[in-house]
């Protein structure tokens, strides 16, 4: 099942039906509201922060808001703590709109063997670092992958469950490779739950292999004499 984000607003908005309406309308008052702050202080409620370690060195602070989406941001946690994301690729990051991961065969045709979320569309607006589930054209398709955005994209609005927002360093998502895959991919090297207090992960230096040193005087002379038995 592919789980991918349309690419195009006009297919978007074409998903604004009557019945996502209706549902939000029936959201409780809990999901209609709780901006986050942009100043957010890091050390409240850590078992909802989510920290992404990515390839560039950075780490990125995601806040997990379960009041507006308790099963998705539980799938989240629950991933995590597998280690389910350590090592994935953001797979699909268009400039000026969003950069998406969560898929271990970094195709956007993969998910974790959970069963498929079923959606919970809320008011919450899709701001500049909005994160929010991908999924299939089906609602209740949303898995394991997920996307952040770049930019403001309110045809997304109650149409993908958004259920979080980047509260520290957006620069590092701003930086993540552009590309459908990418020819140099972003990766997250680890992903964290706060209050586990794992150490950040940091890329590993690329090692160059060592040029052997020129032989000169008379070890040159018996490199020269091939072995006998």
């Amino acid at each position: 099942m592919i789980k991918t984000l349309f690419t195009s607003l006009a297919a978007l908005a074409a998903l604004a039906t009557p019945v996502a309406a209706s549902a939000q309308d029936a959201a409780p008052a809990t999901q209609r509201a709780m901006p986050i702050r942009a100043n957010y202080d890091l050390t409240q409620d850590l078992d909802n922060i989510l920290y992404l370690d990515l390839s560039t060195g950075e780490r990125v602070a995601i806040r997990l808001v379960p009041e507006w989406a308790p099963n998705h941001v539980e799938r989240i946690k629950t991933l995590t703590r597998q280690g389910f994301y350590d090592g994935v690729i953001f797979h699909r990051v268009i400039d000026n709109f969003m950069a998406q991961t969560g898929d271990p065969t970094g195709t956007g045709t993969g998910s974790s063997s959970l069963p498929d979320l079923q959606a919970e569309f809320n008011r919450l607006p899709h701001v500049r670092g909005t994160v929010s589930m991908a999924r299939a054209s089906a609602e209740d398709s949303a898995n394991s992958q997920f996307f952040i955005v770049f930019y403001p994209r309110f045809s997304l609005d109650q149409n993908y469950t958004n259920f979080g927002r980047v509260i520290s360093n957006m620069d590092a998502v701003d930086a993540i490779e552009r590309g459908q895959p990418p020819a140099n991919p972003t990766r997250i090297l680890q992903a964290s739950i706060a209050s586990d207090n794992k150490p950040q992960a940091m890329p590993q230096p690329v090692v160059l292999p060592q040029q052997a040193p020129e032989l000169t005087g008379p070890e040159a002379d018996m490199a020269e004499v091939p072995l006998s038995e």
